[in-house]
């Protein structure tokens, strides 16, 4: 048995008594905080774009879809980076071209520029060969890089076996050249050609037909100057062929350049320069 007891506190006569608390009162609220402190007054002006920030070039449209590819051309470095680079075009393939050839189908002309490497000067050991590859208006067409590693190259000098992987402008691999480590003994026939030393003027090489009756091309080493020929083997070519020469043939032929880089004009073992024994 519960016994509960009901104790009431009676007021003043007349007065109903005390309610008591409310029910859910938190109890007396906290003490008023006092004034706020001064208005501080306005702010200082805003100190305008941070260091460093780049304003978008004109023209600039905000980025595009999301793993969308923008190919818009031509494609310009901004001011104060490096030298400003300018890409050909796209043009529309012609049909049957494999991809990334239709740069080929527009022009009669190539211009491949090695680059100098400036350890290879320092050092003089020999480093990987990375060529840009130009059309007449100088825009680049492609970019072309050596593959080897650090002892086939130094040990096996310009015999060396290499690959080199040609790029447009999107990194896309477009053409991929291989040798195999050549020879270059006496006891080879094939090892006995030689070209001169020939002093302050281009070297020309004809591509003929098969019948050798018709030339259908020709690619020149250019005299690049006294200080860059004596002192590195970064060296610059021109290749020149029929506008409607088949794009595959036009390739070719750009991958005999680099070949004939390599058989000529590459330093050797020793780092000397090469004479040209193929």
């Amino acid at each position: 048995l519960q016994i509960i007891s009901l104790v009431h506190i009676s007021g003043p006569p007349g007065h109903p008594g005390h309610p008591g608390p409310q029910i859910g009162y938190a109890g007396p609220q906290a003490a008023y905080p006092g004034p706020q402190a001064a208005y501080p007054g306005p702010q200082a002006a805003y100190p305008g774009p941070q260091a460093g920030y780049s304003f978008p070039p004109a023209g600039y449209s905000g980025a595009g879809p999301v793993g969308f590819p923008v190919q818009q051309q031509p494609v310009y470095n901004q001011p104060g980076g490096p030298a400003q680079v300018l890409w050909m075009p796209v043009p529309l393939p012609p049909p049957d071209c494999p991809p990334g050839l239709e740069y080929l189908s527009q022009i009669d002309q190539i211009l491949v520029h090695q680059q100098i490497e400036l350890l290879e000067v320092l050092t003089g050991f020999e480093t990987n060969n990375k060529y840009e590859i130009k059309n007449s208006f100088g825009q680049m067409i492609y970019f072309a890089a050596e593959d080897t590693d650090f002892c086939t190259r130094n040990c096996c000098g310009s015999s060396r076996p290499f690959t080199i992987r040609i790029l447009d402008n999107l990194s896309r691999e477009v053409m991929t050249l291989q040798r195999p480590l050549a020879c270059d003994s006496c006891c080879c026939p094939c090892c006995l050609q030689e070209v001169g030393d020939r002093c302050c003027e281009d070297i020309d090489f004809e591509i003929k037909s098969l019948d050798e009756e018709n030339v259908v091309g020709k690619i020149s080493k250019q005299w690049t100057g006294f200080v860059r020929e004596a002192f590195t083997d970064a060296d610059n070519f021109g290749i020149q062929f029929p506008l409607d020469l088949d794009v595959k043939m036009k390739a070719v032929m750009l991958g005999a350049c680099f070949l004939i880089d390599f058989m000529f004009f590459e330093k050797a073992g020793g780092n000397k320069q090469k004479g040209g024994v193929w």
